[in-house]
Order: structure tokens, then C-alpha cells, then sequence
């Protein structure tokens, strides 16, 4: 595509650049992103799996973050009920740590902050009757349970570069851009195709650097300009460990440092834990658990849980980095989870927009925020703002409050499905999962089965639709199957999709 020109060039595919592509691609602008990696490859597939307003920011007094969360769960509930659950969350109460008052209070904004109206509200419950009170320990009495969702995150980014791509986006993966200069009113960008080693060059009138921990990487090596903010990088951890309890709830526990964790229903068959709140200062590309991170994620829990939970029951680790705007805090985990946007140029003069910081939860706010600020540069992008609000994401065109039915109705259309790989592909792709059986009368019509009902079938799917290439792709971030796969299974996915 060498010498071709587009309105805007993103850079950067996690979920702010591709909420930005398919926001601006909706308004009828040309766009092209550009990902040096897989979408979705850092920080967007690294996070706790949550579409929530974030308790314990009111302590930092974030409350337009907040609010701004709250607000978006239900939001983004409505436009991908396959891929966005609610979730209740059990809060004990730790003698000595925040009293009981304090936590209603917090919980009372929670609920009212952000204007709520589907997600059920708080309530108290009594741990010694209450089914979630049957893996902790003796002693929590006490327990105020609120509503959040569950996401998944990478398919949330994945979905949103298949509407972009569906209104016209370019999506480029493995494209790292090497060099960005301003020449006669236009962005001239290098692109280096990863894979074969070749160049080219597009022009764009206007850039967004939404390169996440390489933001300011991006700045000074290709763009070549000064960075307007830092980025203090923090690095994630989380465990996942065989299943600890049978209900369907999450718990969420403060620790003696004034710090919280997840203990979350995970892949059916287990329990996220996370996460911790480090600075970090490696390469991004290379982050992962600690020992150290392990070990007190370990001890987190066990505080709470009767069984307790050992580095030896971890199944799986990952870590990811995420990328806060620098505000001075002291510590970690006090660092501001907003966004800040920084715009340089306009005019006669191709502006670059600079995304530092923000959440997987308000991704479509900050992909509007950053359009309103490209508005004089590109006139187009003044029409239909907001319309991300209510335009369902791919597979998302079902009732919210029946995706189970979906996956009934995937069995009574295709009998031979297994009923836990009926909901998996309903609750993966939505009504699009009609795509991947198209055609089938029996499972072997979909190919060769490489476990828990991943055939070939599914892998041309997300190769031919969602820009999947390796195992790592489909096990990892297209799904998490790489969980329920041992290692022969998934040395047949690598061979099958070429390494």
C-alpha cells in the first residue's frame, strides 16, 4: 500500500487504538492501524478481565474517573452481551482494616455515582448462612456484595478492529512504524512489515500515537519530538489456580498494605487472582510474574481462604505493564488510572495525538475525547459522535440478558455440539459463531478437533477474520483455551497454524 494516503493513522493495537479506529472509521473517515505485534498483544490482554468503576479509586478521590467508569459498564453491557457479563462481588469485612461504616459508604457512591440501572445493587450479607462464606475462613462475618462485569479483554479489542475493518479500516498487524516526519501538511510513516522484512510508505493527515508502554518510545525514536508527560509504567501480575469455590460469585479483599485483590470464576474450571502494583522499568515486551509477585498474591488469598493457595497450585501466570500517565504519586498503586491526551500540531501543521494512561472501561470515552480534539483537523470526525454507544460490536446482536439462549439455540441448529463448546463459541462470538459452523451436519465437518472443540474450522475463522496467525493467537488471546489444552494439544495448534 505504499504511497497510499488516509485520513488517520493510529498506531498502536490494544484497546485504545482500536476503539479510536473503529469510532473514526464509523464517522466516515479513512482509517489505517497499525500494530507491531498482535492486536491486543500487551497491556489489553494483561488486565483483570473486569468492565468496572473501580472501588477503590474513591479513596484517591478520582471521582469524574469513577463516575466516567460506572457509566460505561452499562454502556458496553449493551453493546457486547457475549463478551460482557455482570458479576457480583462478595466483600468481607477484615477487622482492622477498613470499617464496616466506610466500606457501605464507598459502596452507597458506587451504586448511585454513576447511574446505575440494570446491574443489581449492594446488599450486606451474613457469612456464616451466605454460600460465600463457605471457602473463607472462620471469622469474616460480615460481607457487602455489589455488581460489576466481567469482560473478555482481548476480544474486546479484537472485535472492535473487526467493526473498524468492517467500515472500512486497514488493519495491519506485525507493522511497526519506523519513522513518522511532517512534509508538506501531511504525516509521511514508514511501515516495516515484520514478517518479511519489507518497507513501505503511507501518508496520513493526521497520527495517534496509542502505543501504550511505547508511547513515549514512539515519540522520540519515530516521531522524533519531546515527550509532553512521562509514563510511569506499572507492572500487573495475576495467578490462576484450580477452581477454590462452586458459586458463581467474585470476592474482592483488602490486604494489610491498603492494597486489594481478585478472586474471580475463571475458564469454568478455575480462579484468577490479581493483581499487584509494581513500577517497572524493562523492556514491556519481556514483563512477567515475579516469584516475589507470586508468593503475595499467594499470601493474599490465604488470608482469606480456608484452603490455602501455594505457588505450587499456580496453573498459569501473566503480567502485563500498564502504561499511567506519571502524576508524582508516591506509591504504585495510587498512580491515577485517568487518561491525558496531548495533541501536537493542527493547523497547517499534521497534528499527533499522544495517548498517556487510561482503562479498558473507558476505552470508548477516551476513543471519543481523542476524535473531539482531531475535529478542526479533520471535519469529517464532527459527525455522529457517541453513535459507539449504542452500535452492538460483532456477534453482540442478541438479548443481554439471554446469551445462554444463543447457545441453545447453536445446539438445537447444530446437534452433534458438545454443550460446553456450544457455550464457548456463543459466548466467544456471538451470533458470528453461525460463520464457523456454517455448513457442519457433524463435528467432523469442521475438521480436526484439537481439544476442548477447537477445530480447524474455528482456527480458519480467526485466521480469515480476526487477523489470528500463530498459536499464540488462538490459545491465548483469541481465547484462553491454551488452559484447558496439554502440551501435545497445543504443539498440534503451533504446527497446524505454521510455528
Amino acid at each position: 500500500m505504499s504511497g497510499t494516503t488516509v485520513d488517520l493513522l493510529v498506531v498502536g493495537g490494544g484497546i485504545n487504538g482500536a476503539g479510536i479506529a473503529r469510532d473514526a472509521a464509523g464517522r466516515g473517515v479513512s482509517v489505517m492501524l497499525v500494530e507491531q505485534d498482535d492486536l491486543a498483544s500487551a497491556t489489553s490482554s494483561w488486565s483483570t478481565k473486569l468492565i468496572h468503576g473501580g472501588l477503590r479509586y474513591l479513596e484517591h478521590y478520582e471521582f469524574r474517573l469513577v463516575r466516567e467508569a460506572l457509566i460505561e459498564r452499562e454502556v458496553l453491557w449493551g453493546i457486547a452481551p457475549h463478551i460482557i457479563r455482570p458479576l457480583r462481588f462478595v466483600l468481607p469485612h477484615h477487622e482492622g482494616l477498613r470499617p464496616a461504616w466506610l466500606l457501605r459508604l464507598g459502596l452507597f457512591l458506587y451504586d448511585h455515582l454513576g447511574g446505575r440501572k440494570r446491574l443489581w445493587a449492594t446488599r450486606t450479607l451474613d457469612l456464616s448462612t451466605d454460600a460465600a462464606g463457605k471457602p473463607l475462613k472462620a471469622g469474616y462475618g460480615k460481607a457487602f456484595e455489589y455488581s460489576d462485569c466481567r469482560v473478555d479483554d482481548s476480544r474486546l479489542v479484537v472485535l472492535n478492529a473487526r467493526d473498524a475493518a468492517d467500515r472500512g479500516a486497514v488493519i495491519r498487524t506485525r507493522t511497526r512504524a519506523v519513522d513518522a516526519t511532517r512534509a508538506d501538511g501531511l504525516w509521511h510513516i514508514t511501515l516495516e512489515d515484520r514478517i518479511s522484512g519489507s518497507t513501505e510508505t503511507v501518508s496520513a493527515r493526521a497520527l495517534v500515537n496509542a502505543a501504550g508502554p511505547w508511547v513515549e518510545a514512539f515519540l522520540t525514536g519515530v516521531a522524533k519530538t519531546q515527550p509532553p508527560a512521562r509514563v510511569r509504567l506499572v507492572q500487573g501480575s495475576h495467578i490462576v489456580v484450580p477452581r477454590l469455590f462452586d458459586h458463581d460469585r467474585a470476592y474482592i479483599f483488602q490486604n494489610a498494605d491498603a492494597r486489594i485483590i481478585f478472586a474471580i470464576p475463571y475458564e469454568r474450571d478455575f480462579t484468577l487472582i490479581g493483581t499487584t502494583d509494581q513500577d517497572y522499568a524493562g523492556d514491556p515486551a519481556a514483563v512477567t510474574a515475579s516469584a516475589a509477585e507470586i508468593t503475595y498474591l499467594c499470601a493474599a488469598a490465604s488470608e482469606y481462604f480456608r484452603d490455602p493457595v501455594t505457588p505450587a497450585d499456580v496453573v498459569w501466570s501473566y503480567s502485563g505493564v500498564r502504561p499511567l500517565y506519571d502524576d508524582g504519586a508516591s506509591a504504585a498503586q495510587e498512580a491515577t488510572r485517568d487518561y491525558i491526551l496531548h495533541k501536537d500540531g493542527g493547523g497547517a501543521v499534521p497534528p499527533l495525538l499522544s495517548i498517556f494512561g487510561g482503562k479498558i472501561t473507558t476505552y470508548r470515552r477516551l476513543a471519543i475525547s481523542a476524535l473531539d480534539e482531531l475535529v478542526a483537523d479533520l471535519p469529517a470526525l464532527g459527525e455522529g459522535i457517541g453513535w459507539t454507544a449504542t452500535a452492538v460490536l460483532p456477534g453482540g446482536d442478541i438479548d443481554r440478558d439471554a446469551p445462554v439462549s444463543l447457545a441453545e439455540s447453536l445446539r438445537r441448529s447444530h446437534p452433534f455440539l458438545d454443550p460446553q463448546v456450544a457455550a464457548r463459541l456463543a459466548g466467544a462470538y456471538g451470533t458470528r459463531a453461525a460463520a464457523i459452523l456454517a455448513g457442519a451436519g457433524r463435528m467432523a465437518d469442521l475438521g480436526r478437533d484439537f481439544g476442548a472443540g477447537l477445530t480447524e474450522a474455528e482456527i480458519a475463522y480467526l485466521q480469515r477474520e480476526e487477523w489470528a496467525l500463530t498459536a499464540d493467537d488462538v490459545l491465548w488471546r483469541r481465547s484462553k483455551l491454551g488452559l484447558h489444552l496439554d502440551a501435545a494439544q497445543r504443539a498440534a495448534v503451533a504446527a497446524h497454524c505454521g510455528g
